[in-house]
């Protein structure tokens, strides 16, 4: 979707976007605005199923999460002004979500989690999946209602992400990475 820069009349034509642009947009209930490498990203808000997937899944991680470990959602990732995601989930240290920062620093953060749907298949597969690779997250995990299934990603040595498990509903997964949890992916969807 192309954005007309009437919506922020100081953002110079071909000029990257920023983290400060976005916070000049008007309020829209309607789209949700990320940022890539300078570029801005406009998705439809999740519908009721993504969100309830997103949901579920939340609510097995923060009941499953360790003192001093926050599950969240709906707060953004940067590692710099002109890179921005609003990940479906979060799992970053509670002392992380203490400070007065606008976004999470990916530093802070332990794992994120994409609900893929039909709107934004390709920002999850392809752009977060490199965005959040150049920002050091360590775990990222991509969710298919479709297949129903779960992606887990983890950061290698080079700093791209290799796949290392692909888990199936109707299968209990137990991990270590964020923290110790067990859970069927059947229960999410």
């Amino acid at each position: 979707m192309t954005m007309s820069n009437a919506l922020v009349p100081d953002h110079a034509f071909g000029e990257p976007w920023t983290i400060d642009d976005l916070k000049k947009l008007p309020h829209d209930e309607a789209n949700r605005y990320e940022l890539y490498d300078g570029s801005l990203l406009v998705t439809p808000i999740a519908g009721v199923f993504h969100g309830g997937t997103a949901n579920r899944l939340d609510r097995i991680l923060t009941l499953q999460a360790p003192d001093g470990v926050m599950i969240g959602q709906s707060v953004g990732v940067s590692r710099k002004i002109t890179s921005y995601f609003i990940p479906d989930i979060f799992v970053a240290p509670d002392v992380a979500l203490r400070k007065s920062d606008d976004v999470l620093d990916p530093a802070d953060v332990l794992l994120v989690v994409e609900v893929l749907s039909p709107s934004n298949r390709r920002n999850d597969l392809v752009l977060k999946r490199d965005g959040y690779a150049v920002a050091g997250v360590p775990l990222y995990w991509i969710v298919d209602p479709k297949e129903q299934t779960i992606s887990v990603l983890e950061l290698g040595p080079g700093g791209l992400y290799e796949d290392v498990a692909r888990v199936h509903a109707g299968q209990v997964w137990r991990t270590d990475r964020p923290f110790p949890l067990a859970f069927d992916p059947a229960e999410i969807f």
